[in-house]
């Protein structure tokens, strides 16, 4: 499920057709560990959290974006682009903590059960991300 809601997340922050694709990726694994009610309000409650938490730094990162992309045009963009990239890895290391956090939270209030099924669909994504990612070659 870590790698599901992870795998989720980018592909939520990759472009708006695949945002959908992240909610149902997220929704499919959710409805796949059982959840009883009351953890579905739990867990909803947890990553509405997260979102609301995370709006404000995803508004920054596009400023960033946006900054950065001026940068790239100026001649003299050299230095800001390493000030943005800094900035932006800073605003990337809160959002991937708040995501952290928030499954963590998830992951407490699943079953041993549910957990052990949880780690299972994570290996099955882990996989299905190499294939996405070209088998774990590097590239650009």
């Amino acid at each position: 499920m870590v790698a599901a809601l992870a795998a989720g997340a980018v592909l939520a922050q990759t472009g708006q057709g695949k945002l959908a694709l992240g909610a149902n990726l997220r929704q499919r694994v959710i409805k796949n560990l059982n959840l009883t009610d009351a953890q579905k309000a739990q867990a909803k409650t947890i990553f509405q959290a997260a979102k609301t938490a995370n709006a404000p730094i995803r508004t920054q990162l596009q400023g960033i974006r946006q900054q950065m992309a001026t940068a790239i045009k100026s001649t003299n963009g050299a230095a800001q682009i390493q000030t943005l990239a800094g900035q932006a890895g800073v605003l990337q290391g809160q959002l991937m903590a708040n995501r952290a956090d928030a499954m963590a939270k998830f992951w407490a209030i699943l079953t041993p059960d549910q957990q052990t099924k949880l780690d299972q669909m994570q290996g099955k994504i882990e996989q299905l991300l190499q294939q996405l990612r070209g088998g774990g070659q590097a590239g650009v």
